[in-house]
């Protein structure tokens, strides 16, 4: 029995805001906002988009909780994470009351 795999995933679009998405097939999927198919989705307008951050789960349910996690986070949470700097994300978090930047709706789910 094959284990199924789901991605958590970042992309930059070309306006420089982050749209973060989750997946069972990430390169399809950047491929999918690349290729503009819903033009009311958030990256139609902003392509192209690259991938900039990708995790991958066998548990669909932490998928789902790391996704919600990350699009709750600001700007320089999620470049924290981009760049591998983990360490920082206490101090980053210790900085209430910066406003959300960077944000994209919520996705709907894709696996």
């Amino acid at each position: 029995m094959t284990m199924k795999l789901y991605y958590v995933y970042i992309v930059i679009c070309a306006d420089g805001l982050y749209y973060t998405g989750i997946t069972n097939n990430v390169d399809r999927r950047v491929n999918e906002h690349n290729a503009g198919i819903n033009p009311k989705a958030f990256t139609y307008g902003r392509r192209p988009v690259s991938l900039v951050y990708n995790e991958i789960f066998n548990d669909i349910l932490q998928a789902i909780a790391w996704e919600k996690q990350i699009k709750g986070w600001n700007r320089k949470k999620k470049e924290a994470i981009i760049a591998g700097n983990w360490d920082i994300l206490p101090e980053l978090a210790a900085c209430k009351g910066n406003a959300k930047t960077g944000e994209g709706p919520v996705d709907e789910l894709d696996v």
